[in-house]
């Protein structure tokens, strides 16, 4: 799912919910690991942002995204 709201055209800032992880046994795919991810789409490249747990913060960090990016606005 994009991040629309970040203002950043390029790379478009992605959010994955549905990770599964073996180590929360029993979640599946609502294990609560959410990766956030820029996709470079005319260079076919995916850049590793943030990886959390939902259950010890609640959103991505928006000022370090923007701040690592802040030349793409």
């Amino acid at each position: 799912m994009p991040i629309s709201d970040l203002g950043i055209e390029k790379p478009r800032i992605y959010k994955a919910k549905k990770f599964a992880c073996k180590s929360l046994k029993g979640k599946g795919v609502h294990s609560g690991i959410r990766i956030i991810y820029g996709y470079y789409e005319n260079e076919d490249i995916v850049e590793f942002i943030e990886i959390y747990y939902k259950g010890d913060k609640k959103n991505e960090n928006r000022k370090r995204i923007l701040r690592h990016y802040k030349s793409c606005l």
